[in-house]
């Protein structure tokens, strides 16, 4: 097998006036994917650093109250991706597939019509949400009586960015399918450290959630505008006035059909959880079960980060190289492991402590248990994300969709049974079981469709339950000293495992190929 650097190095230049046709053909390299990963994790990882230090001060100069509205807002804006119809993501498989293919002429075309299709969703979502907003705000959330009138007309600006969040989101799928993270990066980490510095800056001025959320709704209006420029500068076909070209119109709604219903119905049990909390405890518990929530889950961005470089990939080698799938199917999957795992270890032994630190003793007390359970679904709700990305990038949306609609219901019973048992704690254990049943049966399904994978089905279970019994032990009330030790020596004992059993020989001589050049270096 080829490692993920054994391939020559691929020239990735930020901007370039090259046509189609000119497009690099091997979109699947090992130097290429490796480097984009990176600039991938760049950038979805340096905003979580500026939410760790902005947390603080919006937590002092909002209140908690106004926090939880914010919470909220966040929540609202990473869910508009449900109006697009799965329309970007499909996007991303189709250009993807096409460049493969070598049918350059179909790209431009085919990325004009979903960007105006895009747009004209987008309208419909503002209008759908400007009409329920009232309902949310008066009545299915505790809000209170103060606050309701600035929070309903911070949904109603919220309504009115959607049309610019999704287009900006098709916009960075054809920048992905292209492999040209590094320009993407560029644009997505003012993007995101913007989303957590904006409030901050309005504060010296207005401690009014309707200001924040307005100065965030301008942010996104500057990213909309980057991203269409980039996709401009990169392949000039696209300066040409937008069409539709009714030949596509079918294939993307047929898959964007099916990732509709996953784009409704997945981060609606990634985010129901705080709206049940919100509805049926407190808008305080809300602060205290999402300010962790939202840090914890960043902890995604390093799959994430993979995920988006390996989605076309898998699209694109999926029409032409079946075996090259299987590898980086399985590289998606250990080094998801390998890189996610310490990282939830030392966070789940010290969450105590480091949210005292943090953010002071009373969110301690109250959002130590949730983000120890958080950070175990996370875990494997990370390593999840591989056989979800192979199945969508099959063609086949409908399965991880008809997955999650079989899920919602059962999940939404037993949300509710733990929320009103055990506070927020049960919602996280709720969480924690339904991420864990959904990984197992996205592995089964993904399994029929590449059983020339061997890493899902030899090693994995196994190496996910030693994984849980380490965080079941890191997490048991005992001295922060001895909680330390046992994460030391886990992890070495951890890293020596997967240097034998899990990195090929091949992979092991291309590591210590580029150790010895970077201790070469620094010398």
């Amino acid at each position: 097998m080829n490692s993920l650097s054994s391939y020559p190095p691929v020239s990735t230049p930020d901007v370039s006036e090259t046509s189609l046709a000119q497009r690099p053909a091997n979109l699947t390299s090992g130097r290429l994917l490796a480097g984009n990963t990176f600039w991938s994790l760049v950038g979805l990882g340096f905003p979580m650093l500026i939410a760790v230090f902005c947390l603080p001060l919006l937590k002092r100069g909002l209140g908690t109250d106004r926090l939880g509205v914010l919470s909220l807002a966040w929540v609202v804006i990473g869910y508009f991706g449900l109006f697009d119809f799965g329309l970007a993501r499909a996007l991303t498989k189709l250009v993807a597939e096409k460049l493969g293919q070598k049918r350059f002429d179909e790209i431009q075309p085919l990325i004009s019509t979903s960007l105006v299709m895009l747009a004209a969703l987008g309208v419909m979502g503002t209008v759908a949400t400007l009409a329920v907003s009232p309902f949310l705000v008066d009545r299915l959330l505790k809000i209170p009586e103060g606050l309701r009138q600035e929070s309903l007309r911070s949904f109603y600006w919220l309504g009115v960015s959607i049309p610019v969040v999704i287009v900006t989101a098709g916009a960075r799928g054809v920048l992905e399918a292209l492999q040209r993270f590094r320009l993407a990066t560029a644009i997505r980490i003012p993007m995101g450290v913007f989303t957590y510095l904006g409030p901050v800056l309005v504060l010296p001025f207005s401690h009014s959630v309707v200001a924040v959320v307005a100065v965030l709704v301008a942010g996104r209006t500057v990213a909309c505008v980057a991203h269409l420029w980039a996709c401009a500068a990169v392949l000039p076909e696209l300066r040409q006035p937008p069409t539709v070209d009714r030949a596509f119109l079918s294939p993307l709604l047929r898959f964007g059909g099916w990732m509709t219903v996953t784009n409704i119905v997945g981060p609606f049990m990634v985010t129901f959880d705080r709206f049940v909390i919100g509805a049926l405890i407190t808008l305080s518990a809300v602060a205290y079960y999402a300010v962790p929530f939202e840090v914890v889950f960043r902890l995604t961005i390093g799959p994430a980060a993979l995920m988006a470089v390996l989605f076309p990939a898998f699209s694109t080698a999926g029409t032409e190289d079946r075996a090259r799938l299987a590898f980086l199917y399985d590289c998606g999957i250990k080094y998801t492991f390998i890189g996610l795992f310490p990282v939830v270890l030392v966070l789940i032994a010290l969450a105590p402590e480091g949210l005292t630190f943090w953010l002071g003793k009373d969110f301690a007390q109250n959002s130590a248990p949730v983000a120890r359970w958080l950070l175990a679904a996370v875990f494997i709700n990370g390593v999840a994300q591989v056989p979800f990305s192979h199945l969508q990038s099959e063609g086949r949306p409908d399965l991880t969709a008809k997955l999650h609609l079989i899920e919602l219901p059962f999940y939404a019973i037993f949300l509710f049974v733990m929320a009103k048992a055990f506070g927020i704690q049960g919602v996280a254990i709720a969480w924690f079981l339904r991420v864990a049943l959904d990984a197992i049966l996205l592995f089964l399904l993904s399994h029929r469709w590449l059983p020339e994978s061997k890493m899902a089905v030899a090693r994995l279970p196994m190496i996910i339950a030693a994984a849980l019994g380490a965080f079941a032990v890191a997490a048991s009330n005992t001295p922060t000293v001895a909680r330390l030790v046992f994460v030391a020596v886990t992890c070495v004992l951890a890293g020596a495992a997967a240097w034998i059993w899990m990195i090929s020989p091949r992979e092991r001589k291309a590591l210590q190929s580029l150790l010895l050049r970077s201790a070469q270096t620094g010398q």
